[in-house]
């Protein structure tokens, strides 16, 4: 059995993806000006978000900037002026996107059920987050759903230093354990399973049918990927791991 197991949580618990396309969305529905047709807006926002994205997880600016530097972008496609105030642009993000995409944040069914069988095992692995996201809007989403009292860390580029890929070493360090000795898993193939693995650690794939950037099908993989296609079947396969 696996000493530590690690979540990620985008994608793996919590329906991120869903959640932007409700939030923005709703924005786009109330924007008769908008310069584009609801679908093209919607994948542009999404294109925005990942490449934002890393550039704040590569350390060349900070988390409320992402923001700021998307919406700069897409609000003249929403046909609105774009404010020079930092602050203007906050309270945007606040008061228009935050509000609704927090809302719409949910749970995926087979969570809980998971975390409380992985509670049950006899001598069983202690349980850790390792996600890329904001410190804390990630914990607002693991207590949403009261799921924080199961792991033992939630651990992001804020606790680390480091952002995935090199996060999984330094995580193993933070809970003292050895990656032969720790699992991963998650939703995306190349960055939660190949990376670990590349690491050192078992990667199980979380297979729920879509890619996670392109909400096309999931994926090709060969044979030697542990897959599962619910986290209930999660505690089974520890038992078929190498760690």
């Amino acid at each position: 059995m696996a000493d530590v197991v690690f979540f990620d949580l985008d994608g793996t618990l919590v329906d991120h993806r869903s959640a932007v396309w409700e939030a923005i969305g709703q924005i786009v529905q109330a924007s008769p000006n908008a310069t584009a047709p609801p679908e093209e807006l919607l994948t542009l926002w999404w294109t925005l978000e990942g490449r934002h994205m890393r550039e704040y997880l590569a350390g060349q600016c900070s988390f409320a900037e992402h923001h700021r530097r998307r919406l700069r972008s897409f609000l003249p496609m929403l046909g609105e002026p774009v404010p020079e105030s930092p602050l203007l642009l906050d309270a945007w993000i606040t008061e228009r996107y935050l509000t609704v995409f927090g809302e719409s944040w949910r749970c995926y069914p087979d969570v809980q059920p998971c975390l409380e069988n992985l509670k049950r095992l006899p001598r069983g692995p202690r349980l850790a987050v390792l996600t890329n996201g904001d410190p804390g809007q990630q914990r607002a989403k693991l207590a949403r759903f009261g799921l924080l009292d199961y792991f033992e860390a939630v651990l992001t580029p804020t606790e680390l230093g480091v952002t995935k890929p090199l996060a999984y070493a330094t995580a193993c360090q933070w809970m003292r354990t050895d990656p032969a000795q720790a699992v991963n898993v998650g939703d995306m193939l190349e960055s939660d399973v190949n990376a670990a693995a590349l690491a050192g650690l078992t990667g199980i794939w979380l297979d729920r049918g879509v890619d996670f950037v392109t909400g096309g099908p999931s994926p090709a993989a060969d044979g030697t990927v542990l897959r599962i296609e619910r986290l209930t079947d999660l505690p089974g396969h520890l038992s078929c791991t190498s760690a």
